[in-house]
């Protein structure tokens, strides 16, 4: 659906040419929701903008669809966009429109006549959870009732590939969720490729399947979401997988734990799939004679299944511990000593 050979966009400034991305290959599914990741400047508004024809790149080739953006000029462009759509971190609705109206705005610029674009709009209006709210001004709603009339505009005219700008970084916790599953929900109903970028790891694991993680420019890793949380290659991404994985008191309380008891080691456990839900702690605590005090952990559920860490502090005879050790890794649970004093 979406292929990226050589691709590399500089502007020229003040300063001299700047480049914001350089040379990125890349390949998006059909039907797949894709995640793009990276603090502010590392290209990646840049990037989602040349999927969409906003900028042309300076050299590689940007096929979507089966169109090559860097290349099409005039109607064909046009054409194109209608195949691409796109939704933003502060909504970019029409105020003077009522929501029906807003979602109506691409049908009519399409030339679609009247009675089919009612049609159209209540079908996606009943889509996003907006029934009874047809009439309300922006003004009117909630953050997250702003972003489902920009998912049901950008949907109006049945594009394949749907990008998302930091579409959730304006929306509280709660809300941001009820956002990403409606955006599944869309994915699974209409089979559309997604495209997201963003700077949260809680929005490529909830819901992506595959994720780029950018860096200057460039994407410096990329991947299945549940492998890419499993084992993090580059130092960037350790730092976005430890937002969702190791919350930041964590190493308060490891450091606290080990002025209290100086002595025992701190565990990290890594699960994976099934063997999130195996019992391990109870089996330690009945199999050897350590003390086993959990002192932080949480399961996450990725698209590819599910991914837990665990920090355990263990006590006890050192040939205890070091059996209690050898059971965890025979239990196919990746193991990291954290401190052993």
């Amino acid at each position: 659906m979406i292929s990226l050979q050589g691709v590399k966009k500089v502007f020229q400034t003040r300063n001299g040419k700047v480049t914001a991305v350089d040379d990125i290959d890349l390949s998006i599914n059909q039907g797949e929701i894709f995640g793009i990741i990276g603090y502010s400047g590392a290209g990646k508004s840049t990037l989602i903008r040349m999927l969409n024809g906003l900028e042309t790149p300076t050299s590689g080739v940007v096929d979507v669809a089966g169109r090559d953006l860097g290349k099409v000029r005039g109607r064909q462009l046009r054409e194109a966009r209608q195949e691409i759509s796109m939704i933003f971190q502060h909504f970019n609705l029409l105020w003077s429109r009522t929501v029906k109206e807003n979602i109506a705005f691409p049908l009519e610029i399409a030339g679609v006549n009247r009675e089919e674009r009612n049609k159209r709009v209540a079908e996606l209006v009943k889509l996003v959870g907006l029934e009874g709210r047809e009439d309300s001004y922006p003004a009117q709603l909630s953050g997250g009732q702003k972003q489902r009339v920009g998912i049901a505009r950008a949907l109006a005219n049945n594009p394949k590939v749907l990008l998302c700008d930091e579409a959730t970084s304006a929306l509280d916790p709660q809300t941001t969720d009820s956002i990403l599953e409606l955006l599944v929900d869309i994915n699974k109903r209409l089979k559309l490729t997604i495209v997201l970028i963003t700077h949260e790891m809680h929005v490529i694991r909830k819901i992506c399947h595959r994720v780029a993680v950018m860096e200057a420019g460039r994407i410096v890793e990329q991947g299945n979401v549940l492998d890419v949380f499993r084992k993090p290659q580059q130092p960037i991404t350790k730092r976005f997988v430890k937002q969702v994985t190791e919350p930041e008191e964590t190493q308060e309380t490891i450091e606290h734990l080990l002025a209290e008891f100086p002595q025992g080691r701190v565990i990290q456990l890594t699960f994976v799939g099934a063997s999130a839900e195996q019992p391990i702690i109870t089996n330690l605590i009945r199999k050897f004679a350590i003390d086993v005090n959990i002192l932080q952990g949480k399961i996450s559920q990725t698209q590819n299944g599910a991914y837990g860490t665990l920090f355990v502090h263990l006590d006890g005879e050192e040939s205890e511990v070091d059996k209690a050790l050898a059971y965890i890794r025979e239990q196919q649970v990746e193991l990291e000593v954290m401190t052993n004093v």
